[in-house]
């Protein structure tokens, strides 16, 4: 039995685990198969407050070992069920089972991908799916941005500020961005938009070089040089485990209020589970750190019954 158990292991999951074990909470962290969450995957980590240069793995590796420090614990598990009925809360994972007082989500959101080949193999090194996190590596130089919504328009405008060109790249001839972005991204000279067009194949020696191009109407390839591409086509959270379970809204994003609390009293969430909007390492932290101060007082009061 843990006053705490911990589905995820990303910086909402390792900040939630330093501060439960701090408050000496028994505390679990189940990692999933891979550890860090979407951060650990970005080679050069510029944007998290203390460090001005540090890699993903890094920045994870140093969290772990700050909750580990505190007396939290680390299992390489996936949950493939979950009972919410009634404290204590039961998680089954590959091998056993795990018993909680209260329970913290921070299963993350994964990008959708092009699965296009070159993708995977340039990832962290041209291919990216967050500009504010690798934006300023490309300055005064070429990028591309694929996707026609709201994301891709804003992530290809703040693109602007680095890149020295930048090509919207989308599958049909217009886009579904509103109407305010649509006019700041027509008009902004840095960016120019290829229509009807899709991205076969990412090319590249050690980084990215160059992409593939075929447009969807008249089937014509073609090769865009660029040294960057950055995926703007929308996430998914990682939340398929609580259907049925906790409430979500239509995309299946975990609704919670202000102080994490989910639809189940003692269960609580944190990070890109529940944030569609911001999606940021620090903003995700925060939510950590108020989901472990919840399930904080959520143990202390059933304690005291």
């Amino acid at each position: 039995m843990h006053d705490v158990v911990i589905i995820g292991s990303g910086p909402s999951g390792l900040t939630a685990a330093i501060y439960a074990a701090r408050a000496n909470l028994s505390t679990l962290v189940l990692t999933g198969e891979a550890f860090g969450g979407q951060i650990a995957t970005t080679n050069d980590v510029e944007n998290y407050p203390g460090f001005e240069e540090i890699t993903g793995p890094d920045l994870t590796a140093r969290m772990r070992a700050q909750a580990e420090r505190f007396g939290a614990e680390m299992v390489m598990d996936q949950i493939s069920e979950v009972d919410f009925r009634s404290p204590p809360f039961s998680l089954i994972g590959g091998s056993r089972t795990y018993q909680a007082r209260s329970v913290i989500v921070a299963t993350g959101a994964s990008p959708k991908l092009l699965n296009v080949p070159g993708e995977q193999e340039f990832w962290g090194r041209g291919v990216s799916v967050c500009a504010t996190c690798d934006g300023a590596f490309f300055r005064d130089q070429p990028v591309a941005v694929v996707g026609g919504g709201d994301s891709a328009l804003q992530e290809g405008l703040f693109l602007t500020r680095f890149a020295s060109k930048v090509t919207v790249v989308h599958r049909r001839d217009e886009l579904r961005a509103g109407p305010y972005l649509q006019g700041r991204a027509q008009k902004d000279p840095k960016i120019e938009f290829l229509w009807d067009s899709v991205v076969t194949d990412v090319r590249g020696d050690q980084v990215v070089t160059s992409i593939g191009i075929r447009n969807v109407k008249s089937g014509v390839q073609d090769e865009l040089t660029t040294d960057a591409l950055f995926v703007f086509i929308g996430h998914y959270p990682n939340t398929e485990l609580f259907k049925g379970r906790l409430e979500m809204d239509d995309d299946g994003y975990i609704l919670a209020d202000r102080y994490m609390h989910t639809s189940v009293d003692g269960v609580f969430v944190a990070g890109e589970a529940q944030d569609h909007y911001f999606r940021q390492a620090i903003t995700a932290a925060g939510e950590g750190c108020q989901a472990a101060m919840e399930a904080e007082k959520f143990v202390a009061r059933h304690s005291s019954r």
